[in-house]
Parts: C-alpha cells; sequence; structure tokens
C-alpha cells in the first residue's frame, strides 16, 4: 500500500520542459527577510580551554576575592620555592595569581630585535597562584594566615592572625604604589 502511494505521488509529479530543474536560479533583488531574536549571539574566542577567563553575563571577566595586595610580604608554602620570601608587586584577579620579586624564576629566550641587539636568555618572575602564599611577618619572622576587623575609628584593616600585626597602613600602600611608578619610568626610560 505504501509502494502504491509513493509511486502515485510520482506520477503526479510531471517533469516538463518548463520545470526548474535544469533553468537558471534567479535571484530576488530585495535582500531577504531575517527573522531578529530577543536571545544575544554568543560570541566566543578561540582560545585554548586553560586560558579561558571565567566571564559574567554582561561578557566582563570574574574578578575573585583575595588574601594579599601589593606592597605585602609573602611567604612561599608550596611550589618550587617552597620557605623563600618576597613582596608581591603585581597580582591578576581574575585568575588568583601574583607576581612576587625574584620568586617563580623562568628563563626567557629573547630574539634580536635588530643588527645591533643580540638575543639573550633572561629571568622574569611568572606568575605564582595566591593559595601558594601566606603573609609574613617581618618583626616577628612567622607566616600566618589573615584576618579582619574594624579599629575604634571604623575603618575595617587586615591583620595577621598569629603575630596580631595590622598589614592596611597609608604609609605601606603609599610606598608600594611610589615604588610601582618609579619602576614603570625606569623601565619607560630603558
Amino acid at each position: 500500500m505504501a509502494v502504491a502511494a509513493l509511486q502515485n505521488s510520482f506520477t503526479s509529479l510531471s517533469l516538463s520542459s518548463n520545470s526548474f530543474l535544469g533553468q537558471r536560479f534567479s535571484v530576488p533583488l530585495s535582500p531577504p527577510q531575517v527573522a531578529v531574536t530577543d536571545k544575544p549571539c554568543s560570541i566566543s574566542a578561540k582560545i585554548k580551554r586553560w586560558e579561558r577567563k571565567e566571564c559574567k553575563p554582561n561578557s566582563l571577566p570574574v574578578l575573585h576575592k583575595m588574601h594579599v595586595k601589593i606592597g605585602d610580604t609573602v611567604k612561599i608554602i608550596s611550589g618550587r620555592d617552597k620557605g623563600k620570601i618576597g613582596e608581591v608587586y603585581e597580582i591578576f584577579k581574575h585568575n588568583s595569581t601574583i607576581k612576587v620579586k625574584e620568586i617563580n624564576l623562568k628563563t626567557k629566550h629573547v630574539k634580536s630585535r635588530g643588527e645591533d641587539e643580540p638575543g639573550k636568555i633572561i629571568q622574569i618572575e611568572a606568575p605564582i597562584h595566591s593559595s601558594n602564599v601566606m603573609l609574613y611577618s617581618k618583626e616577628k619572622n612567622v607566616a600566618s594566615r589573615v584576618g579582619h576587623k574594624t579599629l575604634d575609628n571604623g575603618k575595617r584593616v587586615r591583620y595577621l592572625i598569629k603575630t596580631g600585626e595590622i598589614i592596611d597602613s597609608a604609609e605601606n600602600w603609599k610606598r608600594a604604589i611610589k615604588e610601582k611608578k618609579e619602576e614603570k619610568e625606569v623601565v619607560a626610560a630603558s
């Protein structure tokens, strides 16, 4: 029965010389109507899975809170440089990594930029995850976790739990910013 119905439909389909097969297809002059959707188009960049930044709905990266800030003295608690002490000079909030002076040094091979400048091998600081460091007290020579408390004047500060030493002070922050500006000026001058 199904075969008979199929044959019947083929016979009703008559292909003549005036049919669309073998004829040129004429393009309409008006542009085709496109349906507008309410959903935004999701465009993803072609980067590696481990390089992708987690994003909010407005396409801005998610910035994680960290227990360290620029200018803090930290002790490395895991990895190749375990036990070393250094100062944080750069932070990356989107992946919770930091750069510490003279810690986690990597070798970089730089090509020559011109005939007068030869290629060289340099040491650069690579980022280290913030969970691999603890804040360090220079006075008591001890690493400690960080706590938060509110002072009598209403200002909220960070302090070391083991020693009670207050980390956040205006002098430390201004000193760190000043050193960073001087370092940028030296790099720009050279």
